[in-house]
């Protein structure tokens, strides 16, 4: 079942605001601004059945997919980790536990 994208405040609801933490001239932010990454939802949209788990937002699973690209990172555990050292986590994982 096709998850839908949370808006960032309920997402990261660990006290980081993105807003604040990433500088105004960063490249993502143009990229954010330039690309509406919604359009692979449609695309993918067969590809999910009606029952079940819901899946993590397509949109997010492509703009991850980016930022390996973007970033250089070789593998998804190591985007996972940058995404921890980024927001001032050691491990990023370890909130779905609570």
């Amino acid at each position: 079942m096709m998850g839908q994208q949370k808006s960032e405040a309920q997402l990261f609801n660990y006290a980081v605001n993105l807003e604040k933490r990433v500088r105004s001239n960063h490249p993502l932010r143009k990229v954010k601004a330039a690309i509406d990454f919604g359009f692979v939802r449609e695309a993918v949209a067969h590809c999910y059945g009606k029952n079940g788990n819901e899946s993590v937002a397509p949109e997010v699973i492509l703009k991850m997919m980016f930022l390996l690209f973007f970033d250089d990172i070789k593998s998804e555990r190591e985007l996972m980790e940058v995404f921890g050292l980024r927001t001032g986590r050691k491990d990023p994982r370890s909130q779905r536990a609570q």
